[in-house]
């Protein structure tokens, strides 16, 4: 397992590199550029604004830098609190003795003046993971059971009323499901705030909310049961087909001749197998739903990273769109480097090594 760990994390580096390459070309491919206005900037200015942020160098030059930037850890004596500019905020930061090391330097924000990336997802990122993994948990609290339900009472009311609330989650996207949770639950009954977010910065951990009181929860439930109740859907039909592949098996047969109780059979045996299909959905949903909120976000008025993402492409921002995708591959990556050690605990049959 050791051996499979080290192979996947070398894996991972050059998906990261690869996915580095094709949006750094992809960014620079695109007519235009970050200080393109609709009214136009003087020459002179442009001119200054490039040699400022060294987008007058070639562009290997302009990658190679980031590369170094982002991915080779510094180290130093100079305690993070004393940075000066935008070239010494490093969104990570490890005291070993007196020795600091700081890693990922994503950059300034060409829009954002005054700032950079990682004040963006010191401030922003966090709010976003704490919903993506609220609406995790819903997706798995709901889709779970009911999929379970469908699958042990098949073709009767409780498995179509199951795959008929799965269907309806699948088909309702969140721009449409967003907006009526709103309506109903935030103006006509008033029972939730419409929008917001109750966690503030500075975050428990740097990505925990501070307090988990009901204020958080109010403002939590609508846009987490929005973004999760589509997931739950997929995870839902997914159980009940491979649960129901399961308890067809022989060995399944063979616990019921033994005499078996049948809820020992369902938990211990056919549920455990029936898992895999499950856990390897959960990773891409995971890194999907903790960097992917944008839509939700925009719709409760999240202060997220959603606006600054879709902001940042129209107006090429480029050090934001760059950070936020690589972040979106790190969780992704790591997500299903996660789902591939679940495997061999729940199917004791599949071995790395």
């Amino acid at each position: 397992m050791g051996r499979f760990i080290v192979r996947r994390l070398l894996y991972m580096l050059a998906v990261i590199l690869v996915v580095s390459v094709i949006t750094f070309l992809l960014m620079h491919a695109v007519p235009g550029g970050p200080f393109t206005r609709e009214k136009s900037l003087p020459e002179e200015t442009i001119k200054i604004l490039e040699k400022r942020y060294h987008l007058d160098q070639p562009l290997y030059v302009q990658y190679t830098s980031y590369l170094y930037a982002v991915f080779i850890p510094h180290f130093t004596t100079t305690p993070p609190n004393a940075a000066l500019s935008s070239q010494d905020d490093f969104l990570l930061n490890v005291k070993i003795g007196s020795l600091w090391i700081r890693w990922m330097n994503f950059g300034p924000s060409y829009r954002s003046r005054g700032r950079t990336v990682n004040d963006i997802f010191r401030d922003n990122l966090p709010i976003s993971a704490q919903l993506g993994v609220m609406s995790l948990i819903i997706s798995i609290l709901i889709g779970m059971p009911l999929g379970v339900m469908a699958a042990l009472k098949q073709n009767t009311m409780l498995d179509y009323l199951g795959m008929g609330i799965a269907i309806l989650g699948v088909s309702v996207p969140v721009i449409v499901l967003g907006p009526i949770f709103v309506w109903v639950f935030g103006i006509t009954l008033k029972w939730l705030p419409p929008t917001g977010w109750a966690a503030k910065p500075p975050f428990f951990l740097g990505f925990l909310p501070s307090n988990l009181n009901w204020e958080f929860f109010q403002h939590a439930l609508m846009p987490s049961f929005a973004l999760g109740l589509g997931s739950s859907a997929v995870i839902a039909r997914l159980t009940r087909a491979s649960l129901l592949q399961t308890i067809r098996e022989d060995y399944i047969r063979t616990a019921r001749a033994k005499g078996l109780q049948e809820r020992v059979i369902i938990v211990r045996h056919a549920m455990k197998n029936s898992m895999i299909p499950v856990v390897t959905i959960l990773g891409p949903l995971f890194a999907a739903l903790v960097t992917g909120t944008f839509v939700t976000e925009l719709i409760f008025g999240i202060p997220g990273m959603g606006k600054y993402f879709v902001t940042s492409i129209t107006n090429r921002d480029y050090p934001v769109i760059m950070g936020t995708i690589l972040l979106y591959a790190v969780f992704l990556v790591l997500a299903n480097l996660i789902v591939d050690i679940m495997y061999a605990y729940l199917d004791p049959r599949i071995r790395y090594d």
